[in-house]
């Protein structure tokens, strides 16, 4: 009787178990389905004296790419986040080139993060100096001399980091009065939009030799800087008067959220 009993008793635990077992392989599943793994963000943010957070109080907690990522740890898709600011006030896609040191810099960067698994993503900020009609590196580059640039930048990283993706950003709007060290002005600001295009077509082609992994970022910028200038943009003294260049604070965290807008949408696809 005591062996009839106990082995009763085995056979409901094996119908238990099974039915758990069962249970597992149809809810896991549905949990994978209800909540994915979240991707982790290496993020390099490539630019200027705008990236850099030039004529802020502080630029290490103040620069756009702060904002930017403070944006994106708040989103509920995405989870941990890094990041490296590598914009050098000054510089144009020329002083980015291959071979150049600040973009060796930038891929050592990239090479530094914690986590070699996260989604490595480069931020790309760059004209404003190129547009220049005097002052920085190679500037005035000409549209089709920007356009080769940032594509021999972008070849760069996509071959040193085959699974990155690269976001490139509109420039911002500067006013027409625009002289400080360097010689920007109305002739300037007119370049800076032909770029516009050429940002474009260089995304568009990516798409046909490198699927998913060139996106094009803000484009919303420009034009709210421009209407919103006086209270988001520092007010600088330059050669012909009181200029406007730079993000002030608020300008910065503006600024910054429209990038981290534009990381979370690639993010997403």
């Amino acid at each position: 009787m005591e062996r009839i009993i106990r082995q009763k008793s085995t056979g409901k635990r094996s119908i238990v178990l099974w039915l758990l077992l069962m249970a597992c392989c149809f809810y896991t599943p549905f949990l994978s389905a209800q909540n994915p793994t979240k991707p982790n963000l290496n993020i390099v943010f490539i630019g200027n004296s705008i990236t850099q957070g030039s004529g802020l109080a502080d630029h290490k907690t103040m620069a756009p790419p702060v904002f930017a990522v403070g944006f994106l740890k708040q989103q509920a898709q995405i989870g941990e986040v890094n990041f490296s600011n590598q914009g050098i006030s000054g510089f144009t896609t020329v002083d980015f080139l291959p071979g150049k040191r600040s973009l060796n810099q930038t891929e050592e960067a990239a090479r530094g993060f914690g986590n070699p698994n996260a989604q490595l993503i480069f931020s790309v900020d760059l004209g404003t100096n190129d547009s220049a009609v005097k002052g920085p590196n190679g500037a005035p580059v000409s549209p089709e001399s920007y356009y080769q640039n940032l594509k021999a930048i972008a070849d760069q990283l996509l071959h040193d980091f085959p699974k990155c993706k690269i976001i490139i950003h509109h420039p911002l709007w500067y006013s027409p009065n625009t002289y400080n060290r360097s010689k920007y002005l109305a002739e300037g600001l007119k370049r800076l939009q032909s770029y516009f295009p050429e940002i474009h077509s260089l995304v568009k082609s990516y798409a046909e030799t490198n699927p998913k992994q060139v996106f094009l970022g803000d484009k919303k910028g420009f034009h709210l800087f421009k209407k919103h200038h006086e209270q988001w943009m520092q007010h600088e003294n330059g050669q012909q008067g009181i200029f406007y260049l730079h993000p002030n604070e608020q300008g910065a965290q503006k600024l910054g959220v429209l990038w981290g807008k534009a990381i979370a949408k690639v993010v997403e696809k």
